[in-house]
């Protein structure tokens, strides 16, 4: 599903034009991104988490060249659903 796929949804099934519900998901999606580079996790009740990992630093090897590199310690973005989420699906 692609943004344009969730903005046809929402403006279905609100009766919204698809004008105004694209700004709300581009601002929703503009918050989101911004808590995240804040390193503010956004909780979203019984839907999951948008929550920043952080991954150490490790030793990766280029095979075709047979050197060594270090790739430093970094902050990844992630998504942990919720419990309600997960068991909806099985």
């Amino acid at each position: 599903m692609t943004k344009a796929d969730i903005v046809n949804e929402v403006a279905k099934a609100t009766g919204i034009e698809k004008a105004t519900v694209q700004i709300v998901v581009e601002s929703f999606m503009e918050s989101v991104k911004n808590s995240l580079a804040k390193k503010n996790p956004v909780f979203l009740r019984g839907f999951g988490s948008f929550i920043i990992k952080h991954r150490a630093e490790k030793a990766a090897r280029n095979i075709t060249k047979e050197t060594t590199m270090v790739i430093p310690a970094h902050d990844i973005p992630a998504f942990k659903p919720a419990k309600v989420f997960v068991n909806s699906i099985k």
